[in-house]
């Protein structure tokens, strides 16, 4: 892809200090501290259980954590309301994609855009996301409920941009996707960053996918941050490309990945 990055700021948009969010005795997440700088794609990646989602629906406030802090733009949002956090420009696309399925395509995503003020502004996304997702301005007047699942996952990013955030939480978005429905999912991730500059934090079990189109990665593991470095370097660490990208050294035989040990711990 030739689209040029864009310009990444060193000040972080959001930043998570010393994070822990439970589901009742449980902890499914455990001091997670990262940070995502504006301009990039920055991506968790772990696998079923590691506490990804947990992240993700900790910073935008529908689980409160029992430790730790939450900043977005400087202004700590911890425990906030999910609207009020919203509002103040973050947006969270699900996993499991939720749009409001008796909803039309095109009232979806005005769903997207409640809180402005600004019609034109919103006309010109809307126009915007059309250009991304041909498909939904041809399915525009039809329910939200009777699109493919893969038009569901272009909807619910569409309709997170209608928002113009300034941060977007993007959780599995390949999950039940075909192969070439994922990498054109995600070759749209890529242009929204690069031509209307939009920070995204990604949560994804695609591992190779998500560190090609990301700037830096966390490697999350029973709740918390075993590595973070730039994807570029985590691409040639040898955990990450046994564990999470499938790739064992040559002339290795019989040997259990379960019990061969990870250099992070």
């Amino acid at each position: 892809m030739s689209l040029n990055p864009p310009a990444v700021s060193d000040t972080p948009v959001l930043r998570l200090l010393n994070v822990e969010s439970a589901y009742g005795p449980i902890k499914a997440i455990r001091g997670v501290s990262l940070q995502v700088r504006r301009g990039e794609i920055a991506t968790v990646l772990g696998s079923n259980g590691a506490g990804k989602t947990t992240i993700l629906k900790t910073i935008s406030g529908i689980i409160d954590p029992r430790k730790g802090s939450v900043e977005f733009k400087g202004e700590e949002i911890t425990a906030r309301d999910p609207a009020y956090i919203v509002q103040q420009g973050l947006m969270h696309v699900p996993e499991g994609r939720e749009v409001f399925p008796l909803l039309s395509v095109h009232d979806n995503l005005l769903m997207g855009a409640y809180t402005r003020k600004d019609r034109d502004g919103v006309a010109r996304d809307m126009e915007a996301v059309f250009g991304y997702f041909p498909i939904l301005k041809e399915r525009a007047r039809q329910d939200a409920g009777l699109l493919s699942g893969g038009q569901q996952q272009m909807l619910a990013i569409s309709r997170a941009l209608m928002a113009s955030p300034d941060l977007i939480l993007l959780d599995e978005p390949s999950l039940g996707l075909s192969p070439k429905l994922t990498k054109e999912i995600f070759e749209i991730v890529v242009r929204i960053n690069r031509e209307r500059g939009a920070t995204i934090l990604l949560v994804e079990q695609n591992a190779n996918m998500a560190l090609n189109v990301s700037d830096y990665g966390y490697v999350l593991e029973n709740g918390r941050i075993v590595m973070e470095d730039t994807c570029a370097r985590l691409r040639e660490k040898e955990d990450i490309k046994e564990f999470y990208l499938g790739m064992k050294e040559a002339g290795v035989r019989g040997e259990r990945r379960w019990k061969k040990k990870k250099t992070w711990r």
